[in-house]
Protein backbone atom coordinates (compact mmCIF):
# COMPACT_ATOMS: atom_id res chain seq x y z
CA UNK A 1 0.00 0.00 0.00
CA UNK A 2 1.22 3.33 -0.93
CA UNK A 3 0.65 6.63 0.63
CA UNK A 4 0.20 10.38 -1.49
CA UNK A 5 -0.72 13.75 -0.35
CA UNK A 6 -1.52 15.62 -2.85
CA UNK A 7 -2.80 19.15 -3.88
CA UNK A 8 -5.51 18.93 -6.52
CA UNK A 9 -6.54 21.79 -8.07
CA UNK A 10 -9.87 21.81 -10.18
CA UNK A 11 -11.62 24.19 -13.05
CA UNK A 12 -14.61 25.85 -12.17
CA UNK A 13 -16.25 23.14 -15.07
CA UNK A 14 -14.80 20.31 -12.76
CA UNK A 15 -16.20 21.12 -9.98
CA UNK A 16 -19.43 19.71 -9.54
CA UNK A 17 -18.39 16.13 -11.04
CA UNK A 18 -17.83 13.24 -9.14
CA UNK A 19 -14.42 12.87 -10.02
CA UNK A 20 -13.44 11.71 -6.36
CA UNK A 21 -15.85 8.85 -6.43
CA UNK A 22 -14.33 8.10 -9.78
CA UNK A 23 -10.75 7.28 -8.46
CA UNK A 24 -12.65 4.97 -5.47
CA UNK A 25 -14.63 3.11 -7.74
CA UNK A 26 -12.75 2.82 -10.82
CA UNK A 27 -9.44 2.93 -9.33
CA UNK A 28 -9.54 1.03 -5.95
CA UNK A 29 -8.28 3.96 -4.31
CA UNK A 30 -8.66 5.14 -0.67
CA UNK A 31 -9.42 9.00 -0.77
CA UNK A 32 -8.92 10.94 2.80
CA UNK A 33 -9.76 14.94 2.27
CA UNK A 34 -7.33 16.59 4.41
CA UNK A 35 -8.80 19.79 3.26
CA UNK A 36 -11.05 21.44 0.48
CA UNK A 37 -12.02 24.98 -0.84
CA UNK A 38 -14.91 24.31 -3.50
CA UNK A 39 -17.74 26.60 -4.51
CA UNK A 40 -20.00 26.38 -7.51
CA UNK A 41 -18.41 27.92 -10.92
CA UNK A 42 -15.41 28.93 -9.05
CA UNK A 43 -11.73 26.76 -9.05
CA UNK A 44 -11.68 24.37 -6.92
CA UNK A 45 -8.56 23.22 -4.26
CA UNK A 46 -8.17 20.21 -2.19
CA UNK A 47 -5.63 18.42 -0.44
CA UNK A 48 -6.13 14.80 -0.46
CA UNK A 49 -4.15 11.26 0.92
CA UNK A 50 -4.56 8.61 -1.86
CA UNK A 51 -3.93 5.30 -0.95
CA UNK A 52 -3.70 2.53 -2.89
CA UNK A 53 -1.34 -0.14 -5.10
CA UNK A 54 1.39 2.11 -6.93
CA UNK A 55 0.30 1.05 -10.25
CA UNK A 56 -4.12 2.04 -9.29
CA UNK A 57 -2.16 5.76 -8.08
CA UNK A 58 -0.28 6.01 -11.27
CA UNK A 59 -3.28 5.66 -13.06
CA UNK A 60 -5.72 7.86 -10.98
CA UNK A 61 -3.43 10.65 -10.92
CA UNK A 62 -3.31 10.17 -14.76
CA UNK A 63 -6.89 10.27 -14.85
CA UNK A 64 -7.01 13.49 -12.89
CA UNK A 65 -4.71 15.10 -14.96
CA UNK A 66 -6.54 13.98 -18.37
CA UNK A 67 -9.34 15.67 -16.76
CA UNK A 68 -7.07 18.92 -16.78
CA UNK A 69 -7.02 18.87 -13.13
CA UNK A 70 -3.62 20.29 -11.66
CA UNK A 71 -1.82 17.96 -9.76
CA UNK A 72 0.78 18.91 -7.59
CA UNK A 73 2.86 17.03 -4.35
CA UNK A 74 2.03 18.54 -1.07
CA UNK A 75 4.96 20.02 -0.55
CA UNK A 76 4.96 21.68 2.44
CA UNK A 77 5.24 20.51 5.76
CA UNK A 78 5.27 21.30 9.23
CA UNK A 79 8.10 21.18 11.59
CA UNK A 80 7.45 21.25 15.45
CA UNK A 81 10.39 22.18 17.25
CA UNK A 82 9.74 20.22 20.85
CA UNK A 83 12.52 22.10 22.23
CA UNK A 84 11.31 25.50 21.82
CA UNK A 85 7.67 24.17 22.91
CA UNK A 86 6.75 25.68 26.17
CA UNK A 87 3.53 23.28 26.78
CA UNK A 88 1.30 26.46 26.10
CA UNK A 89 -1.55 24.83 24.21
CA UNK A 90 -2.07 27.81 22.53
CA UNK A 91 -1.45 25.60 18.93
CA UNK A 92 -4.64 23.72 20.13
CA UNK A 93 -7.53 25.19 19.55
CA UNK A 94 -5.79 26.22 15.92
CA UNK A 95 -5.28 22.75 14.60
CA UNK A 96 -8.48 21.65 12.97
CA UNK A 97 -6.99 18.23 12.19
CA UNK A 98 -6.05 17.27 15.73
CA UNK A 99 -2.66 16.74 14.24
CA UNK A 100 -1.71 19.06 17.62
CA UNK A 101 -2.77 17.75 21.11
CA UNK A 102 -2.41 17.56 24.83
CA UNK A 103 -2.20 14.98 26.99
CA UNK A 104 -4.79 16.05 29.83
CA UNK A 105 -2.81 14.34 32.80
CA UNK A 106 0.89 15.94 32.24
CA UNK A 107 -0.47 18.84 29.78
CA UNK A 108 2.17 17.78 27.34
CA UNK A 109 1.36 19.23 23.99
CA UNK A 110 3.12 16.45 21.21
CA UNK A 111 2.50 17.09 17.22
CA UNK A 112 1.20 14.15 14.81
CA UNK A 113 2.49 14.50 11.53
CA UNK A 114 0.33 12.27 9.95
CA UNK A 115 -2.95 14.23 10.67
CA UNK A 116 -1.13 17.61 9.93
CA UNK A 117 -2.57 19.19 6.87
CA UNK A 118 -0.40 21.94 6.73
CA UNK A 119 -3.06 24.65 7.24
CA UNK A 120 -0.44 26.86 8.98
CA UNK A 121 -3.13 28.17 11.32
CA UNK A 122 -0.84 26.59 14.49
CA UNK A 123 2.56 29.05 13.22
CA UNK A 124 0.72 32.16 13.65
CA UNK A 125 -0.43 31.49 17.24
CA UNK A 126 2.64 30.38 18.59
CA UNK A 127 4.42 32.41 21.03
CA UNK A 128 7.51 30.52 21.47
CA UNK A 129 7.76 30.09 17.52
CA UNK A 130 7.91 26.47 17.87
CA UNK A 131 6.48 25.19 14.61
CA UNK A 132 7.68 26.06 11.21
CA UNK A 133 6.56 25.56 7.46
CA UNK A 134 8.87 23.67 5.64
CA UNK A 135 8.92 23.75 1.86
Amino acid sequence: MTNKRIVLTFPPTLVGQPITSYLVKEHDLMLNILRANVTPNEEGRMVVELSGVKKALDEGIDYLKGLGINVEPLARDIKWHADKCTHCTACIPACPSGAMTVDRTTWDVSFNRDRCIACELCISVCPFNALEIQF
